[in-house]
């Protein structure tokens, strides 16, 4: 005779919820290394051509294209400068242009504020350079790699944030 005992409904539940949880965070956790991975480039740029304190995580971005929120990554950013901030962004934009990032086709950001998109290969990117006397994230992240970097006695703080997602043609 076949001995056909089931286990409760009530005690399989809990087992089928770790399972999928568990499917979930294996999938999500090998998306989130790609995810990571597009910021690299950024990190790469800002700590070695601007002698930067970063730190990169995973994100995710609110695009106005198409109305989701996409999966990326973020780059916060301390560095210092004796120059303006008008000029720091400048100078860090022109560098970026002449390291091969290009424009995005339709970037919709704003050059008044020092923020603007840019591409590298297939990501875009969203950049922000500012200081903390003039606005803050308010991140953990940021507060961090803001006293992490210790400038010169000439030079004043400024930080730099960065979100990535995969590079999209531009809106109709």
């Amino acid at each position: 005779m076949i001995d056909r005992t089931y286990l409760p409904a009530a005690k399989l539940l809990p087992l089928i919820l770790v399972l999928l949880i568990g499917c979930a965070a294996a999938s999500t956790d090998a998306a989130g290394v790609q995810d990571i991975k597009r910021c690299e480039p950024v990190q790469k740029f800002l700590t070695e051509s601007f002698a930067m304190v970063a730190v990169t995580e995973r994100d995710t971005m609110d695009d106005w294209r198409t109305q989701k929120k996409l999966p990326g990554c973020r780059v916060t950013a301390a560095g210092g400068t004796s120059l303006g901030m008008t000029d720091t962004a400048e100078l860090l934009y022109d560098q970026m242009m002449a390291a091969g990032w290009t424009r995005t086709p339709d970037p919709r950001d704003a050059p008044a504020e020092s923020a603007l998109r840019l591409r590298w290969e297939e990501t875009d990117c969203f950049f922000g350079v500012y200081t903390m006397a003039t606005m803050a994230i308010g991140t953990e992240t940021e507060r961090k790699v803001t006293m992490a970097f210790v400038p010169n006695h000439q030079d004043a703080r400024y930080n730099v944030f960065v979100q990535c997602i995969p590079a999209m043609e531009a809106a109709p």
